[in-house]
């Protein structure tokens, strides 16, 4: 293969590794892999701060793999790499290659934030900078990945196993693959490892990973119309639960409330404390008021508009908007065994529509565009 080739090759390996951007091999790679090329990066804040003189380098620093895979290594005495460099670093068995994401103290900080001790002897570590023979084999066993997918999927539907293959990492010295799966019950695989393992000559390991994980892994659009969080910068999974949806006021839609991996979606969670925030000096709404015209139930609630609109029990149809410390004082009143006249004296007043509110035909947008321009 000729250079260009090559470099192609290489770009290929790189995006699989989760960088929009990729370098040379074999060449100072460090202002290719800058912060926002994928959410694995980390912007290293403490990089241009210098250190006391007689202080020592941390030795330890953050590589990422396929996917969200991060791991930390400790470097070995002499060896010295950067942002961007990549690396081999030890594995079971073997070794695997992988993209240097962050060096120096903001390490100690990651790792101190993941309870990872850098003190403890079994930490893997970094052989060297990666030579141009350890890149091509890389680059030869990331090529394969998308093929060893579709061939797993066809051996595990003959074999009648109920399970999804969504993907497959191979190690960096080709010894080795990870095949992902997701499975709704236990499923045995041994049959299938034995299978792959004459297939494919490696050595195979199965991980099961959940709907979400796999969401994360294959990417998509959500019903916003941007990337899924997860696949693009939403680092970590936490639990979502019906209330979310409930305090925000929202459908309870399960289709609408669910996002691609079946699941509740994650942006439920972004904007709950805020919600929960709101609405700690709303009153009960449980509670109906009390009017001479009948009693009123809440129908909907405007939290950040802090409005509540009411409607009377014998007619439902009509909508009165009452502002939270109005809906506060009738409630007092009827505390104290006193009932108001009518919704309509503490209502907002709401404003008629002006005529260029209303939908004009194309004849009259045509002739307002122009008498504007």
């Amino acid at each position: 293969m000729d250079e260009k080739q090559v470099n192609d090759i290489f770009s290929n390996t790189i995006q699989a590794r989760g960088c929009c951007m990729a370098g040379e091999p074999g060449k100072e790679n460090e202002p290719v892999f800058r912060h926002g090329c994928s959410k694995l990066d980390v912007h290293n804040w403490l990089k241009d701060i210098p250190l006391p003189p007689d202080f020592r380098k941390f030795d330890c620093i953050e590589v990422r793999f396929k996917n969200n895979r991060k791991d930390f290594y400790r470097l070995q005495p002499g060896v010295e790499v950067h942002d961007g460099d990549i690396v081999a670093v030890e594995a079971s068995p073997g070794h695997d290659i992988g993209v240097v994401t962050l060096t120096g103290e903001l390490v100690r900080m990651q790792m101190r934030r993941k309870n990872v001790n850098p003190a403890k002897e079994d930490l893997r570590k970094v052989y060297r900078r990666a030579r141009q023979a350890d890149i091509e084999k890389w680059m030869g066993a990331v090529n394969r990945e998308d093929a060893a997918i579709f061939k797993c999927r066809k051996i595990a539907a003959g074999l009648g196993l109920k399970m999804k293959v969504n993907d497959v990492e191979y190690q960096g010295d080709d010894t080795k693959a990870i095949f992902y799966y997701t499975a709704d019950d236990r499923v045995d695989f041994r049959e299938l490892i034995k299978v792959l393992a004459e297939e494919f000559r490696i050595r195979i390991e199965m991980r099961q990973i959940g709907v979400r994980q796999e969401a994360s892994r294959l990417g998509g659009l959500g019903t916003c119309g941007r990337e899924l969080c997860c696949s693009t910068w939403l680092t970590g999974f936490h639990s979502v639960a019906t209330s979310a949806a409930r305090v925000q006021q929202l459908s309870h839609n399960p289709q609408k409330l669910a996002g691609q991996c079946g699941k509740l979606k994650c942006c439920l969670n972004y904007e709950y404390e805020a919600y929960i925030d709101a609405l700690k000096d709303f009153p009960d709404t449980a509670v109906a008021l009390k009017t001479k015209d009948g009693d009123a139930n809440v129908m909907k609630i405007d939290v950040f508009g802090r409005i509540i609109w009411y409607a009377y029990k014998t007619n439902d149809s009509d909508l009165y908007a009452l502002p939270v410390e109005q809906v506060k004082k009738i409630q007092q009143l009827n505390k104290q065994g006193k009932a108001i006249e009518k919704l309509e004296d503490y209502a907002r007043k709401q404003e008629k529509k002006s005529e260029l509110d209303l939908v004009v035909g194309q004849d009259d947008l045509t002739r307002f565009d122009k008498d504007r321009f």
